[in-house]
């Protein structure tokens, strides 16, 4: 990895599957009933590769596996999108990034990945409120998924249900997961559709570094 430039990037991650709440998947379980359908959603908020700012862009990846994850079970079937207002170069160190070929945690995320279903470039929007109460993101006529915070009768006015260092974080470890109820999760992309409301969400702030 000599010629891969030092890059780094922070930002919001959220899933929606089909997972019972809590997804098992964050405890490094299998999922419910041994099999997931979901959109894994990033928003950098700041970050580079190299001299090549990506403040702002969005990714989404629409995944399905079966069995344990992170226990070498499953090979996930994954199709990607990148965020259409990324100009060539950010296209390309987006690329590096999220094929995991730029090392860092994605490279050990990507490791995981059986069969890369495509890539496109298309309009995503991404929105998550500044108290976590709920996050969003969609791509036109093909993936809308948003949650909002999960609460109950006994969770304290604004209060997030949170877990601290999960197992099996989908972003790397050291991080806070905020628990959340899917309010969508409808595909209709890369040849699969499914749609799983009021199942498992959660967001997990993001802090990568690479190529090490």
């Amino acid at each position: 990895m000599a010629d891969i430039p030092q890059w780094w990037m922070k930002g919001d991650w959220f899933d929606v599957c089909s997972c019972d709440i809590p997804c098992p998947c964050e405890f490094a379980q299998p999922p419910t009933n041994n099999h997931c359908e979901g959109v894994l959603a990033y928003h950098i908020r700041e970050g580079a590769d190299g001299a090549v700012r990506v403040d702002g862009l969005n990714v989404v990846a629409v995944a399905q596996f079966d069995g344990n994850i992170w226990a070498g079970e499953a090979h996930p079937s994954l199709g990607l999108y990148i965020d259409a207002r990324a100009d060539e170069r950010q296209r390309n160190a987006l690329q590096g990034v999220f094929s995991g070929q730029a090392g860092g945690f994605m490279a050990t995320f990507a490791a995981l990945v059986g069969e890369v279903r495509g890539l496109e470039f298309v309009p995503i929007t991404f929105e998550v409120a500044d108290d976590l109460a709920s996050w969003r993101a969609e791509i036109p006529g093909k993936v809308v998924a948003a949650a909002e915070a999960l609460s109950g009768p006994t969770t304290p006015p604004g209060a997030r249900v949170q877990l601290l260092n999960p197992p099996g974080s989908e972003v790397g470890p050291g991080q806070v997961a905020t628990w959340g109820k899917a309010t969508a999760n409808e595909v209709d992309a890369y040849g699969v559709q499914w749609n799983w409301a009021s199942k498992s969400s959660k967001h997990i702030p993001f802090d990568w570094t690479g190529p090490a």
